[in-house]
């Protein structure tokens, strides 16, 4: 397995329009993150964008989880992408 970071980015309003979504967006990345996937993910403190890192077999396998979410469905993210990362610490 290895390593890979998000960043993305959020449509304008993102707050107030992620609210009817939020529940099933939390209790999906809590799965995620049980299942060993996602090592974290949330917003930046401005939310414009999003930030992540999960353990997975490729960028593709990540993609293809990120595109599954309420939020990209949605609009909510409108921006996502993928990179190797390599962990010094």
């Amino acid at each position: 397995m290895a390593r890979f970071v998000l960043w993305g980015t959020y449509c304008e309003n993102a707050l107030e329009k992620r609210q009817p979504f939020r529940e099933e967006h939390l209790t999906r990345l809590a799965s995620l993150q049980q299942s060993g996937s996602l090592i974290t993910l949330g917003p930046t403190k401005c939310s414009k964008y999003v930030f992540g890192v999960f353990e997975a077999s490729s960028a593709d396998f990540v993609r293809a989880l990120l595109e599954e979410d309420v939020y990209w469905k949605r609009g909510i993210w409108t921006s996502l992408e993928v990179y190797p990362w390599v962990q010094a610490f």
